[in-house]
């Protein structure tokens, strides 16, 4: 993908975020959403932050199609299992610690890896080394369900590594 159309896309998506946050739609107000976008995307691209790692805009129809449905849904799994064990007047919970090794062929497929395991409630990735992540689950079958590897699996399908 060339730069100047990911030049564009950046500035597309900033404005559309910009355009959700502020609520107004005056004439005034949207020039100067888009001014304020274009100069960010510009201001991107030359600190040369405009590149397959900072606006990965490829990824997007695999993210809406596949990867995003996913994982919005074991957020809500994970979100119920951990609201049951919160609610159980035992408290079962066995706090664990693990490294897990990433698959993933780059660091922006990492970084997916990471916050993927982060936003989903009972694990929270503590650090990263090179492949390896290090993660703290809320319970034992948290951790041995990460460790099942599906998430890496999926992560890596998405980065279109795997």
């Amino acid at each position: 993908m060339s730069n100047s159309v990911r030049l564009v896309s950046l500035a597309a998506v900033l404005f559309l975020f910009w355009l959700l946050l502020s609520g107004h739609y005056t004439g005034l107000l949207l020039t100067l959403g888009i001014v304020s976008a274009a100069l960010t995307a510009a201001l991107g691209a030359r600190m040369a932050i405009v590149d397959r790692e900072g606006h990965p805009v490829e990824l997007l129809p695999r993210a809406l199609l596949s990867y995003g449905p996913w994982l919005i849904k074991e957020i809500a799994v994970s979100a119920c299992q951990v609201s049951r064990i919160i609610v159980d007047p035992k408290l079962p919970i066995s706090p664990t610690l693990l490294k897990v090794r990433g698959s993933q062929k780059s660091d922006l497929g990492i970084a997916i890896y990471g916050n993927s395991i982060t936003l989903t409630p009972g694990t929270v990735t503590v650090g990263v080394r090179g492949g390896d992540l290090i993660v703290h689950a809320i319970t034992r079958d948290g951790a041995d369900g990460l460790a099942e590897g599906e998430m890496d699996r999926r992560v890596s399908r998405f980065e279109g590594a795997g």
